[in-house]
């Protein structure tokens, strides 16, 4: 195991149903310079801030199994909160916070509308097909995102009548519009529509830099995951294998056993969030924090953490460990070098200014594991196998393919005497938890397969937190009940 001690040292619009100062709004002149929006290349830029500039990854991770109550370290109220299931007292400017992320995606949901407004308004609407494409994704994965966490998460074998969030289609036009929430069922299937359309007009060649935006391979990407909650698994196949057309995808995983393994923290950091990076689909800027307090804040990985989320490898037969390196700030602090900090200062001479964190939202990684878990469900075990084996190829070291394979056998021998899909399954999410371990993915395996969270605090207490749980769905922002939105129910 590898030990080191390491030290590391928006623009901002919202809904208008967000917004507080109604009146200095309403007393503004409209601006007679502002640019007309009129060519696809305009609509284009427009787009690249239809995303959520927001991070869910320090709620998402401190929900999960993924942490442990260490005592001392950063107190930050969102990490706390989060890990004690309570709400998250905070406003749509504290980066990291729920309240800002549902900002976020309301803020990118109303680009994505006004680009679709400016389009449909053209006099050659069929010129813009590619943006209208990019613009019925963007806005679908931003409900998708709001969804999952602000509503009961969608179980396709229930009728998921339940509040959902409000699917906005249309520009804001008025101050403190109402909006009512429909059901968790309505809007998947408006997601369904918008990301269907979107998906078949998306052209790559309209990007500068494909990777910051829904290039093809990251709507697959998207349309996989979305019908994998669905568990309409032969779609999830048909998209999965449409991400890497013609090649194979281990060529696209991240090579943690070779390359990877050779780099410095400093240069992992500078590594992992690149658009060079093949295993990444699709990058999104994020206002965040957590890539200065990944490792110290309280409620965080600790070394008993770890051992617990690396047990995995011994799934593997003659497994040497996995690759991935550990490191530490300070006493019981651990991390692997993956989403870091850049500061963005407001002027050139400022001291002050914003720090971001690049989030890859979607990886050649989650494509596979994707498959791999469809594959299971259709009876299709062997190639579910093949998928882990190829994931394993690359994350062991000094792999061998002869010696270092994922077998029935090797399953049964973790996890007991199970059906083979089932122990596919178990071995899925036990490699996804690792491979996406402070990256807060773990927390949609646990909504999707409803499995419990018990979080201990070093005062001996233990929090257990059911499927059913209320506290599992995240509140409603206050803000947003200006606009009539119910908050969820406690």
């Amino acid at each position: 195991m590898n030990k080191t001690k390491i030290f590391k040292k928006i623009l901002f619009v919202l809904p208008l149903f967000m917004l507080a100062g109604c009146e200095e709004f309403l007393s503004t002149e409209p601006d007679s310079t502002r640019a007309t929006i009129d060519t696809p290349q305009q609509v284009s830029q427009l787009l690249t801030t239809a995303y959520p500039q927001g991070g869910y990854v320090v709620f998402a991770e401190s929900m999960s199994d993924n942490v442990a109550d260490k005592g001392i370290g950063e107190d930050d109220k969102t990490n706390r909160a989060s890990f004690l299931f309570e709400e998250v007292e905070a406003t749509v400017d504290e980066q990291d916070s729920p309240d800002q992320y549902w900002a976020e995606c309301y803020r990118a949901i109303s680009v994505a509308n006004q680009a679709l407004d400016i389009i449909s308004k053209s006099s050659n609407p069929s010129q813009y097909d590619a943006q209208r494409g990019e613009a019925l994704v963007a806005r679908a994965y931003a409900h998708f995102m709001l969804v999952n966490f602000f509503s009961k998460f969608f179980d396709p074998s229930q009728p998921n009548t339940e509040p959902g969030v409000p699917y906005v289609t249309e520009p804001e036009t008025v101050v403190l519009k109402k909006y009512e929430r429909g059901t968790v069922s309505s809007v998947y299937q408006k997601i369904e529509q918008d990301l269907v359309e979107g998906l078949s007009l998306i052209s790559d060649g309209s990007y500068t830099i494909p990777k910051y935006h829904f290039n093809r391979a990251a709507a697959n990407a998207f349309a996989a995951r979305f019908y994998l909650v669905k568990r309409d698994y032969p779609k999830v196949v048909q998209y999965a294998n449409a991400v890497f057309p013609g090649s194979s995808i281990v060529d696209n995983l991240r090579p943690w056993n070779t390359t990877y393994s050779s780099l410095s923290p400093q240069e992992l950091y500078n590594t992992y969030s690149r658009a060079s990076q093949n295993a990444n689909l699709m990058l999104v800027e994020t206002a965040s924090l957590f890539g200065r307090h990944v490792a110290r804040y309280r409620f965080g990985m600790n070394f008993q953490k770890w051992q617990e989320i690396s047990a995995s490898e011994n799934i593997i037969n003659d497994s040497p460990g996995w690759s991935y390196p550990l490191y530490s700030q300070g006493d019981n602090n651990y991390l692997i070098p993956k989403l870091n900090e850049y500061f963005v200062r407001e002027s050139v001479n400022a001291e002050i200014g914003q720090p971001y964190v690049m989030l890859p939202i979607f990886t050649a990684e989650e494509v596979l594991f994707n498959r791999a878990e469809a594959n299971a469900f259709l009876g299709n075990t062997a190639a579910s196998l093949a998928d882990l084996n190829l994931f394993v190829s690359k994350r062991v070291g000094g792999y061998q393919p002869a010696k270092h394979t994922v077998t029935a056998a090797s399953i049964r021998r973790f996890f007991g005497p199970v059906n083979l899909r089932d122990g596919i399954i178990s071995t899925i999410l036990s490699f996804k938890r690792v491979e996406f371990v402070q990256e807060g993915m773990r927390w949609f395996d646990l909504q999707r397969y409803a499995l419990p969270v018990t979080h201990q605090t070093v005062n001996g207490g233990t929090l257990t937190v059911q499927a059913n749980d209320p506290r599992r769905i995240l509140q409603i922002p206050q803000s947003a009940t200006l606009a009539g939105i119910e908050q969820n129910k406690r």
